[in-house]
């Protein structure tokens, strides 16, 4: 893992054997004990990372391995068809991985996502266009959402 200053805070990625596994943001309070080491594979996370917050990249091409249930599986995979600077509600999502009344529970997927940013759960709000929850705070949701929006 390495901790990376950015213009929205700093930001923790992680990554076993060639493959990001975490997002740490600046909210989170991560107490695993790791390795603080920059790999390669890390170095190249943080400057695609910067330049989605700079602007120039929309989608991320890093291998991710994020660890869940299969339904958090497949939420986490029809969270990375949101097209940048989109938004889709819980239930659109739900509707995606096949089950229209599991809101709750794509919901709690979103929390759980161990890759945020990469994985954009910043782009799922509620039916009623209002942002809600955010595992980085709606702080650092509202940042995401206006950095797509320029």
């Amino acid at each position: 893992m390495y901790y990376y200053d950015t213009a929205i805070g700093k930001i923790g990625v992680a990554e076993e054997e060639g493959w990001i596994t975490n997002v740490i943001l600046e909210a989170d309070n991560f107490q695993e004990e790791c390795i603080q080491e920059e790999t390669e594979l890390l170095q190249k996370a943080a400057e695609e990372l910067r330049e989605y917050i700079e602007g120039s990249r929309k989608i991320f091409d890093l291998p991710l391995r994020p660890q869940g249930t299969p339904f958090r599986q497949r939420v986490w995979e029809a969270l990375c068809t949101i097209p940048y600077g989109e938004t889709r509600s819980y239930k659109d999502i739900a509707h995606a991985v096949g089950n229209e009344k599991a809101c709750r529970a794509v919901g709690g997927a979103n929390n759980k996502n161990p890759i945020p940013i990469f994985i954009p759960c910043h782009r799922v709000i509620g039916a009623d266009g209002k942002l809600v929850g955010y595992g980085g705070g709606l702080e650092m949701k509202i940042k995401l959402l206006e950095l797509e929006k320029r």
